[in-house]
């Protein structure tokens, strides 16, 4: 009996929409791109944070500060932008608003990395901490976890907002609960920086990892039983990883030397597209509202659009609902 043959699903191999993005850094432990649930990307560009609406192609300048901008994450709800810096603080900014509401301590170093679950957030320093924030108490942390001996570059909360997983400097992969400081479990089977985290929106528990330029290895992990599942090396820095909403398919971004962005399909991790055109390292990642399109940034001061992932059923395509197609300055 023929068994049928599968369509292999075509992705364009260019991207649709660049932007210039002049002063995005090229630096491997910040994370400075972010997009929302209402369809806005936030970009933080040298020490001011720009807002791009996907919907209008609008530019907004949400802030300008005394110190660089090191890393942005949104929300949930996507009215509220928390935006780490240099010297160590956490501004919380109401975007519908353009108001700063809160500017929080508890570091002594930049903070590279940021997550929220549905209420806290969880920001990540080169001070090895990791602080804990819940902006409806009126301390600036209310709990503090160590463990990593190295710079945090690496935050992601689980889908169920139960597990916080951290990557760091020194290679190690570790698990928090939000009842403990301390982590209940811990990986080094990478041996290089963990900046690259996702969590399987498909599979609680699942969750991949990816390793820098001594590494350049992605694994995949089972945190409820605590042991690893997969590895495959992909011949160059993992940078960043993205799980498709609509199917189970992963992409990752790449660094030395290859630049790249590769969409696998999972758990057979066969390549399902190789997308080219950044002429640094793609050290910055984000999905779309409707998880068909991802931006790409790079140190060469631009923001690909790629259409990367089959719509869900009832899913418009968002390159529909964007402005024409060329090259446009963010700011």
């Amino acid at each position: 009996m023929n068994q049928p043959i599968s369509k292999q699903r075509k992705i364009a191999k260019s991207p649709f929409k660049i932007l210039d993005a002049p002063a995005l850094q090229d630096d491997f432990y910040l994370n400075l791109v972010d997009w929302s649930s209402t369809n806005v990307l936030a970009v933080g560009l040298g020490t001011a944070v720009y807002l791009w609406s996907a919907c209008t192609s609008k530019v907004t300048k949400l802030c300008e500060l005394s110190t660089m901008v090191t890393s942005v994450s949104w929300t949930v709800r996507g009215t509220h932008l928390a935006v780490g810096t240099h010297h160590g603080d956490v501004h919380l900014w109401d975007t519908t608003l353009n108001k700063r509401v809160r500017v929080m301590g508890g570091h002594t170093e930049r903070v590279g990395t940021l997550a929220w679950n549905a209420t806290v957030l969880a920001s990540g320093s080169r001070d090895k901490t990791i602080c804990m924030r819940d902006p409806r108490c009126p301390m600036d942390v209310t709990s503090i976890l160590q463990g990593h001996k190295q710079e945090i570059c690496g935050l992601k909360w689980s889908f169920d907002d139960q597990q916080l997983a951290s990557g760091g400097n020194d290679n190690k992969l570790m698990i928090w609960n939000c009842h403990a400081p301390h982590p209940v479990l811990r990986f080094t089977d990478h041996s290089a920086a963990v900046k690259a985290i996702a969590w399987s929106p498909h599979q609680l528990g699942l969750l991949a990892s990816g390793g820098g330029t001594a590494d350049r290895c992605i694994r995949f992990w089972n945190t409820l039983q605590g042991h690893g599942l997969q590895a495959i090396d992909t011949g160059s820095q993992v940078c960043n990883l993205l799980w498709s909403k609509n199917s189970n398919e992963i992409v990752s971004t790449h660094g030395y030397s290859l630049n790249q962005v590769i969409v696998w399909k999972y758990p057979s991790m066969t390549k399902v597209a190789t997308l080219t055109g950044h002429t640094y390292r793609v050290l910055h990642l984000a999905m779309s509202p409707n998880g068909q399109t991802i931006v790409t940034g790079a140190g060469d001061e631009t923001l690909r659009f790629w259409n990367a992932f089959a719509p869900s059923t009832s899913a418009s395509t968002l390159s529909s609902l964007m402005l024409p197609l060329g090259r446009h300055n963010i700011r």
